[in-house]
């Protein structure tokens, strides 16, 4: 018989829901055709059981799972896996306009929970239908940040990296395209057994509407006998997917340690409201009642801007940016509020009212003197304190109750103390974007500041530099080339393409010939082969087979294993190692006299093999080659204050307190250093160890690519970029 209806308002079942019917929901309470229902929802097994679930159910087949919403009660229904409470999430999303530095707050989030004791991965979700960022153009979308494995991703992996000096993978970078297809992959292998295959997953049960979160059904028993049972089976894969992906990425070790991390910060690209990102939105928002309070916190990095005319800081916006997410199903426990002052007291109470988060929960992240301040300003705010406790971390013995910051704070004292110069002239084809040289802008910081001097970067675009712009351009011609003669050190960084390339030869020309310092990266080390060879070998027409497919003189040639019918993941990718071929040269030292270095990699040509001998006998030193002896990593010039080229990027392993060997080099042979530090690198010392500060010494010890000898000195971080006539921090 079928139950009455004060059967039907007994608590939450004790036994978890079965897999294989869903009993008919008759309750009044519910009103029909609604998403969300507004109370209380009785659902009736045909065993005779009730269940009573408040709002909205979020169930997931075979894992934790907990039933609940709003103000009601609720509970974890059903078999909780060892450890899966352990792990906590911390999301990271942003309102009203872009570019507020979602990525940065995320690293920052990571830097000060670390520092209490945390271990600590990334994610990082890029709505777009890009399966990855290796085809996208570094005007779209910043520059291409390459991991260990060879993803080809978003920069911001590029900051967690940094902040948290970990080495992430491939999978910690989501795209729109990967979800949808690993999806159509299983479904062309028949893996959802001829079901529809759906973003979200609703469907109606007695004129009800339901949004599911998995396949389930919300009763206990195990009886299908019954004539009126209801087999029910929702499958919504592309949300699924989504934090199917999370869950795994999040347990894969990124510190170099056994066992997955105890937080997982994941950051959503894109504004709330954009509509490639409402899958992510939906997936996240399901997510969140998965893993149940306690093992979730959302961060909502906001805009409060001050009109200039009237001069005050304005909380609508970030009000409207809230609202919306709320509508969406998420609601934020902590607001971020980007502003150019921190938010005056009434703003914050006037937030927290129309925004329903406390006020100890609002943080303002206003403008500061440098990136390295950001987590401390973090810290000053108890941010710690709010995320601690929204993940029921507050009261844990193993964890500190104030970040240890100690390296943070001596490094942003020391850029703010830096006074003398160096100049670097960037030449490149990108130069009107600074995002798309980004790894390489973070290498140089950390190499200056490494070297105490303050970084002032002359951006020079390549194609001014060449005779075609002295007549079409004569004012950009001239001072184009006033910057670069104004230099202490070139840098020419890699690209793709053949625009410019005869400005970045002129360039090459002008440093080996005035022994200027020179780092050529990537395109930067063919430029300066292709300059050896026309200029001191008298080969005229030397050139790349990218630049020019039917030269006479290939000295630089497409890889034998590349596509050139397919763009993406088709390069040589991801960490290699380089075998030192001579000793005694620049490079070794700076890398500390070992036999090899592990770095990471991008790109379809490489110098041609059969015309080394040719060029070592003309006085170009190839210094490091891969383990066939038969692929170029690294030149020199011998006889040259600072010559060197690298085919591999360097600047992907720069770390804020492991500046790469390669950018220090350049910074040191710039500022007039570079025999003292080759010296101190050749004897296993810290250059200049000891730096006395405003709360003390701080000594530090560099490590590059695992082998524990002694680079360079101390601390390198910070901001500072100059543009031609202006800098900015």
């Amino acid at each position: 018989m079928a139950p009455s209806l004060s059967k039907a308002l007994l608590p939450l079942s004790p036994q978890p829901p079965c897999l294989h019917c869903l009993p008919t929901p008759f309750s009044p309470l519910s009103p029909p055709k609604t998403s969300l229902p507004r109370a209380h929802l009785q659902l009736v097994c045909p065993c005779e059981r009730a269940v009573s679930l408040p709002r909205t159910v979020a169930l997931v087949g075979g894992l934790r799972r907990r039933v609940g919403g709003g103000g009601g009660g609720g509970g974890f229904v059903g078999p909780e896996i060892p450890g899966q409470g352990e792990m906590k999430y911390v999301l990271v999303t942003g309102g009203v306009v872009s570019g507020l530095g979602k990525g940065v707050t995320a690293s920052s989030i990571g830097v000060i929970l670390k520092a209490c004791g945390l271990r600590i991965t990334s994610i990082k979700i890029d709505p777009y239908l890009n399966t990855d960022a290796g085809t996208m153009s570094p005007f779209e979308h910043g520059e291409v940040f390459v991991l260990d494995d060879g993803g080809e991703v978003d920069l911001d992996l590029g900051n967690y990296e940094r902040f948290l000096d970990i080495k992430l993978t491939r999978d910690n970078n989501i795209t729109t395209g990967k979800i949808y297809q690993s999806v159509i992959d299983k479904e062309r292998k028949g893996e959802y057994l001829g079901k529809t295959v759906q973003v979200f997953g609703s469907c109606f049960v007695d004129s009800r509407l339901f949004h599911l979160s998995w396949n389930f059904c919300l009763c206990s028993c195990s009886r299908t006998d019954r004539p009126n049972d209801f087999t029910f089976k929702v499958v919504p894969h592309i949300t699924n997917a989504i934090q199917e992906w999370i869950e795994r990425v999040a347990m894969i070790p990124v510190d170099g340690k056994e066992g997955p991390a105890d937080v997982c910060v994941i950051e959503l690209g894109g504004t709330i409201g954009d509509i490639e990102s409402m899958p992510f939105i939906e997936a996240l928002g399901q997510f969140s009642y998965r893993v149940g309070p306690g093992n979730f916190c959302l961060v909502h990095v906001s805009l409060v801007p001050v009109l200039n005319v009237v001069g005050e800081q304005k909380t609508k916006p970030t009000q409207h940016s809230v609202r919306g997410l709320r509508g969406l199903g998420l609601t934020p426990n902590i607001l971020a509020c980007r502003s150019t002052k921190e938010l005056e007291d009434n703003v914050k109470e006037k937030l927290s009212q129309f925004c329903h988060v406390p006020a100890a929960n609002i943080i303002t992240l206003y403008d500061v003197s440098n990136i390295w301040r950001i987590p401390l300003l973090l810290r000053d705010q108890k941010a710690h304190e709010a995320i601690l406790k929204v993940l029921n971390l507050e009261r844990v013995d193993s964890i500190a109750r104030e970040p240890k910051l100690d390296e943070w704070v001596a490094r942003a004292t020391i850029f703010d103390t830096l006074h003398d110069t160096v100049r670097i002239a960037m030449v490149g084809k990108y130069t009107g974007l600074s995002d798309s040289y980004l790894s390489v802008l973070k290498a140089l910081l950390h190499a200056s500041v490494d070297c105490r001097r303050k970084l002032v970067v002359d951006w020079v675009a390549s194609t001014d530099l060449e005779d075609s712009t002295a007549i079409e351009a004569p004012d950009a011609y001239k001072t184009a080339w006033n910057l670069l003669k104004g230099a202490d050190g070139i840098l020419v960084p890699g690209g793709f393409g053949d625009r410019g390339v005869q400005g970045k030869i002129l360039a090459a020309k002008y440093a080996r010939e005035k022994n200027v310092p020179y780092l050529g990266i990537c395109l930067g080390m063919q430029i300066a082969v292709v300059e050896y060879a026309r200029h001191v070998m008298n080969l005229t027409d030397a050139n790349s087979t990218e630049f020019d497919p039917n030269t006479k003189t290939p000295c630089v040639i497409f890889m034998p294993e590349g596509s050139k019918t397919h763009m993406g993941a088709t390069m040589r990718l991801g960490s290699r190692r380089t075998f030192f071929k001579i000793a005694d040269c620049k490079s070794s030292k700076l890398y500390g006299n070992v036999t090899y270095v592990d770095e990471r990699h991008r790109h379809r040509y490489e110098v041609n093999p059969d015309m080394v001998p040719e060029f070592e006998n003309a006085g170009l030193q190839f210094v490091g080659k891969d383990d066939t002896g038969r692929r170029m990593e690294i030149i020199e010039i011998p006889n040259h204050r600072y010559f060197v080229g690298a085919q591999f990027h360097p600047e992907f392993k720069s770390r804020p307190s492991k500046p790469s060997p390669l950018f220090v080099g350049l910074i040191a042979a710039a500022s007039g250093q570079l025999d003292r530090v080759l010296q101190d690198c050749s004897n296993g010392h810290v250059v200049a160890a000891k730096h006395v500060l405003s709360n003390g010494s701080y000594t530090s010890t560099v490590h590059q690519n695992g082998h524990p000898k002694k680079l360079a000195n101390g601390l390198s971080n910070g901001t500072y970029y100059a543009s031609g006539n202006g800098v900015h921090a």
